[in-house]
């Protein structure tokens, strides 16, 4: 059976020829929107998702902005509102060394290089430069660790586990 992994959900209508807003919640916006690019749109209603194969992609203050081909009006994607756009795992393709999917690093347990247990990643910021990752430490506050070499000495997303080195002051 094919697993799913969420790319985005498709909040809102966007002008009159048939754009969407969508909140990405991908790894690779500019890739996974790629012309041509199929995603599958997954409504409550539906027990089949629907196929769209991208025809546009733009940004838009914190929105990315698609349209897709045979849907040219505001009313043939208004129904999508609310939808979650998915991809098939087949599609997810190999990633280069020291990449990896926010699927496999969130519910990771980060541990120090000493043996200490920080807390389970439960979020991936993408701000900038780097990646930075929420961790729920155990008294339910947040350590936000950056995904730099520095940092981070080896994920292991098999095992479920990232060690880390803290810089001063990271974990206060």
């Amino acid at each position: 059976m094919e697993r799913w992994f969420n790319v985005g959900k498709i909040v809102n209508t966007h002008g009159i020829r048939g754009e969407v807003r969508v909140i990405s919640r991908t790894d690779f916006p500019e890739e996974r929107y790629k012309k041509g690019n199929k995603l599958y749109i997954f409504r409550e209603r539906d027990s089949e998702p629907i196929e769209v194969t991208v025809k546009s992609h733009r940004t838009h203050k914190s929105f990315d902005l698609l349209s897709f081909e045979g849907y040219d009006s505001i009313n043939d994607v208004e129904p999508f509102k609310g939808a979650m756009l998915k991809v098939p795992e087949s599609q997810l393709g190999e990633l280069a060394e020291g990449e990896y999917y926010f699927h496999e690093i969130i519910g990771c347990t980060v541990v120090t290089e000493e043996g200490e247990t920080i807390g389970t990643v439960r979020e991936i910021l993408t701000p900038g430069a780097n990646d930075v990752w929420v961790v729920q430490r155990g008294d339910g506050t947040d350590a936000l660790i950056p995904y730099i070499d520095e940092v981070v000495l080896r994920v292991d997303p098999a095992q479920k586990t990232i060690i880390i080195r803290p810089m001063e002051g990271l974990l206060e």
